[in-house]
């Protein structure tokens, strides 16, 4: 979820960054084991260690539509994920540190059919920022230099819980359905989905990052939560990842009538630039 966005000319090239990030979801499937009774030998099933236990609990689709926060370094995320309609509705807002305004990008995808609407609050006095309708923009993807400027539906892992729990060292359950433990963020693809550039910052510290995760009594994933140390001259952070309101969360669907419209080329030369 790591983005930054800049004043005028900067705040369109590193509009890539943040959809990017919106972007990198990752479907992690048959990471636990099956509980659904004796196996086909007569054998019981093996009890689940606290990984595969953590594992299974990560959402793969199968849950419904659920809401989606997520928080790193500089950026917050939020939205609901609708697996039936292999669509999402994800929201990113960002302030600027040097001028002060805050960008708030929203994508809706739903199947192949992707739009965006963008809002900037905090502006007095900025120029050159790209005038934009307040309404859900439909982008052909087509008209977009690179593919990764808008997001896919790649499975319902979009905080990444998946790869960042397969790469921890370490997991302890407690008796409150609370996990703890150490993940090596250099390990398989975690790094990649907290951020590359703050995990080679972190040196050796990268491979002892400690974590907390909380299972809801659905049996669900309901947090995570890495607390990433200091590095040099960046502070100490958190990776923040909420899914709440499995299967009944709103179910996504195209936009229509006013509520819609064809996006202006300024749209596409703000993603594209």
């Amino acid at each position: 979820m790591t983005n930054e966005t800049g004043h005028t000319g900067t705040t369109r090239r590193k509009f890539s960054t943040l959809v990017g990030v919106i972007a990198a979801t990752t479907l992690l499937a048959g990471c636990g084991p099956d509980a659904s009774g004796p196996a086909a030998g007569g054998n019981p099933s093996p009890t689940p260690t606290p990984k595969e236990a953590l594992l299974a609990a990560v959402p793969d689709g199968t849950e419904g539509a659920f809401r989606f926060t997520g928080k790193d370094s500089s950026s917050d995320i939020s939205g609901v994920v609708d697996p039936a309609a292999k669509g999402m509705d994800l929201t990113a807002a960002y302030k600027d540190p040097e001028h002060g305004f805050t960008t708030r990008m929203s994508f809706l995808l739903v199947k192949e059919q992707v739009w965006l609407k963008v809002k900037f609050t905090g502006t007095e006095g900025l120029t050159g920022l790209p005038k934009l309708p307040n309404r859900w923009m439909e982008l052909d993807r087509a008209k977009l230099t690179d593919g990764e400027t808008t997001p896919t539906y790649e499975g319902a892992d979009v905080g990444n819980a998946g790869p960042i729990i397969e790469a921890a060292t370490s997991v302890e359950a407690k008796d409150d359905r609370t996990y703890t433990g150490v993940v090596d963020l250099t390990k398989g693809q975690a790094g990649e989905a907290v951020g590359e550039e703050e995990v080679a910052a972190l040196g050796a510290a990268a491979g002892q990052v400690p974590f907390t995760a909380v299972v809801g009594p659905d049996g669900n994933l309901a947090s995570l939560t890495l607390a990433i140390p200091a590095a040099g001259k960046a502070k100490a952070w958190k990776y923040l990842v909420k899914y709440a309101d499995y299967g009944s969360a709103p179910k996504l669907a195209a936009p229509s009538g006013s509520a819609a419209q064809e996006a202006p080329k300024a749209a596409y030369d703000m993603l594209n630039g």
